[in-house]
């Protein structure tokens, strides 16, 4: 797990610092076999929702979905993205949770954390706090957060459990498990789930859609549900595949339509309190 947390965190500390010296999104769009670039990570935002955004806050949205649109965020909540990355989901969280809420971004990675930063004193947003940490041991008191999200970052962890157990150990009752994830839709080779490129992008780190739902329940989650958003396909994964070492006409059986983006909600048992 070491070994994986360490890879994870240089190859998207290499991301951030490519967006961060960037002189124009074009430049910094090209991130090799991460989420970044993927069939799966583009197009998840309206134009609407970005053009309030500094550019290069989206030109590092690494993520599977858009978690923000789907939580059904209420003013003056209190808001978790775990892996906040360059701090899209964060600064769009802030604005639809509004000046009584707030919102945080977790990130174990210090140069994400320093684009985020940066991002946000460009934006002018003022009710947020990026914290470093790693998503297993989460910076923050018990039952302190309305709505825990994620943008394609727990299936990087290598212990699932222990993220879903700490997520549930910050809500308040009451609150809100609500992320975007990629998860895998029936069985896919070892040697694929081995690929660390694959990990990092977002991929081989993906659990059963049954699994995910039965480690919820573990966790003591109720109301699980996961809706799918996309299904990843081949074709469209051609050079993703290659970039990452893999024989992509070879694994197109085997990965066409085992992946697909979903959206995953729970709800941590009890009556909310504010």
């Amino acid at each position: 797990m070491e070994e994986l947390t360490k890879a994870v965190e240089a190859k998207y500390g290499e991301i951030a610092r490519k967006v961060k010296d960037a002189k124009d999104s074009s430049e910094a769009s090209c991130c090799g076999p991460s989420c970044c670039g993927d069939p799966i990570s583009g197009n998840l935002y309206s134009d609407k929702e970005t053009e309030t955004l500094p550019e290069k806050a989206v030109t590092a949205s690494l993520g599977c979905g858009n978690p923000t649109a789907l939580a059904e965020l209420k003013a003056g909540e209190v808001v978790l993205d775990l892996g906040s990355g360059g701090g899209i989901d964060v600064l769009l969280s802030a604005r639809r949770v509004g000046p009584t809420g707030k919102a945080y971004g977790l990130d174990m990675t210090d140069d994400m954390l320093a684009l985020a930063r940066a991002n946000q004193q460009k934006a002018g947003v003022t009710n947020v706090e990026f914290l470093k940490g790693h998503i297993e041991s989460i910076p923050l008191p018990d039952n302190t957060v309305d709505v825990i999200i994620s943008n394609c970052v727990i299936n990087l962890s290598g212990d699932k459990d222990k993220v879903l157990t700490e997520a549930f150990r910050v809500l308040k009752p009451g609150g809100r498990f609500a992320v975007s994830d990629v998860v895998s839709r029936r069985d896919v080779p070892e040697d694929i789930r081995r690929n660390v490129e694959l990990w990092i992008g977002c991929v081989a780190g993906a659990l059963r859609d049954s699994e995910y739902a039965a480690k919820l329940t573990a966790a003591g989650f109720d109301n699980v549900d996961l809706e799918y958003t996309r299904e990843y396909r081949a074709k469209e994964a051609h050079a993703f595949l290659t970039d990452a070492g893999i024989d992509a006409d070879a694994a197109a059986p085997v990965i066409d339509g085992a992946f697909a983006s979903a959206f995953i909600r729970a709800r941590k048992p009890g009556n909310l309190t504010t």
